[in-house]
């Protein structure tokens, strides 16, 4: 039996490929016109990273790594996400000095062991940016400003962004003992896995997806009533600052994302479509997670969009992907003319114009129905007669015109034609 690919994960075929290049192109022009400077990070880290950057008793940490012991007994885990991975090296290599913030994005697979459904898969791509070094409500303006910016330049306008503050150090454990008294008297109903939090982390049970749960959660109190004076004009400046360039919002108090490390303001953006898990992107302010991994005390926000998920959004919105095709055919006839044509084609790569031909002797015939396959704009014909006398055949493919020229002439003249000079 043929050996086929693990459960879970999928093969990014060729024909796909231009809808993940038109992506990562625009991705890469906008994060780097607001200041993001691309990094890449290794695929595996030291477990200890994800257990204290994410926390314990996230879903990541509990049921979703990929960890595995090296041959030297270290225990290592292929990275959930990046913002951890991101933090370390930041930490590592001192990336703090100068003082000032510190913009990167990256992208590239992430590793989680989940059940798989539409758009959710064991081995997924994220693209992530990330901002070290700012506690300004500016800087969480200005990073979901960036992300509707990349949205809208993809071809997505119909989306909701979702807002809420989670607190910070110092009102958060009021407002987490509030919540776990509340659901003291709820906790025989919760399902079992908000029954294993509820002494660990409680604030977790905001997140679940079971029905009777959220339908417990719809009377519980909110983060909102219990922010500190500061958390308070974070959050109201933020809001201040999108609507002052129109971005709207929805005020959401549920909304907790999924990892421990974040703080204050916290966001996704949600599009129709994607079945139940129908979040694009999401991400929030962790002023923690960087001193949790033995680093200096380093306010950072940040975000990452599941590309399945948003390619297939666009998709479904009917976004027409650019596909790279040949500029040019050459169609040789007879032996001498195949091999002149194959230097000539190496010449003409050489100089950026992109040109196929046939490999195994075909018919004019033939070969011009593969020209055509293609969509090339010219088509070279190149034959004995014409090998003789020095000249070569160019045909238009989109009309019917077509001449002889000098084989000299034939570089500049495609420069010329294609704009390449």
């Amino acid at each position: 039996m043929a050996i086929q690919a693990v459960r879970g994960v999928k093969d990014i075929l060729p024909e796909d490929m231009p809808k993940w290049h038109y992506v990562e192109r625009i991705a890469r022009r906008v994060l780097e016109t607001h200041g993001y400077q691309e990094i890449r990070t290794p695929i595996f880290e030291k477990t200890a990273l994800f257990t204290r950057g994410i926390g314990e008793t996230t879903d990541i940490v509990e049921k979703e790594m990929y960890t595995f012991a090296d041959k030297g007994g270290e225990m290592l885990t292929l990275r959930p996400e990046a913002t951890a991975a991101i933090a370390r090296a930041y930490t590592e290599h001192k990336l703090y000095f100068p003082p000032g913030v510190f913009k990167v994005y990256c992208i590239g697979p992430m590793f989680r062991y989940e059940r798989p459904q539409a758009g959710r898969y064991r081995q997924f791509y994220q693209i992530d940016a990330e901002a070290l070094g700012s506690s300004s409500p500016y800087i969480d303006a200005e990073i979901i400003v960036m992300l509707i910016t990349l949205l809208h330049e993809l071809g997505l306008e119909q989306l909701a962004l979702h807002l809420n503050t989670l607190g910070d150090a110092q009102c958060r454990p009021l407002y987490r003992e509030e919540l776990r008294r509340f659901l003291g008297a709820h906790l025989s109903r919760l399902c079992p896995d908000c029954q294993g939090r509820y002494e660990r982390n409680p604030l977790r049970i905001l997140d679940c997806k079971n029905p009777q749960c959220q339908q417990i959660l719809t009377t519980a109190p909110t983060v909102q009533d219990y922010l500190c004076p500061a958390c308070r004009q974070h959050f109201e400046t933020v809001l201040q600052l999108l609507t002052a360039v129109d971005v709207p919002y929805v005020l959401d108090a549920r909304l907790v994302r999924g990892l421990d490390y974040y703080t204050r303001t916290t966001f996704e953006i949600l599009a129709p479509g994607l079945g139940a898990q129908n979040a694009v992107v999401g991400g929030g302010r962790y002023d923690g997670l960087v001193e949790a991994i033995g680093g200096p005390s380093t306010p950072g926000i940040g975000f990452a969009i599941g590309m399945e998920r948003l390619i297939a959004l666009l998709e479904e919105k009917g976004v027409v992907f650019p596909s790279p095709q040949p500029m040019v055919f050459l169609a040789a006839l007879g032996e001498q003319a195949q091999t002149k044509a194959f230097q000539l084609v190496c010449t003409l790569r050489r100089l950026g114009i992109a040109i196929e031909m046939e490999y195994e002797p075909k018919s004019l015939k033939s070969q011009l129905r593969r020209a055509n396959k293609l969509g090339v704009r010219y088509t070279l014909i190149l034959g004995e007669d014409e090998l003789s006398s020095g000249k070569i055949v160019i045909k238009e493919m989109q009309g019917e015109g077509q001449e002889r020229i000098d084989l000299s002439q034939v570089v500049p003249f495609l420069q010329q034609k294609l704009a390449l000079v």
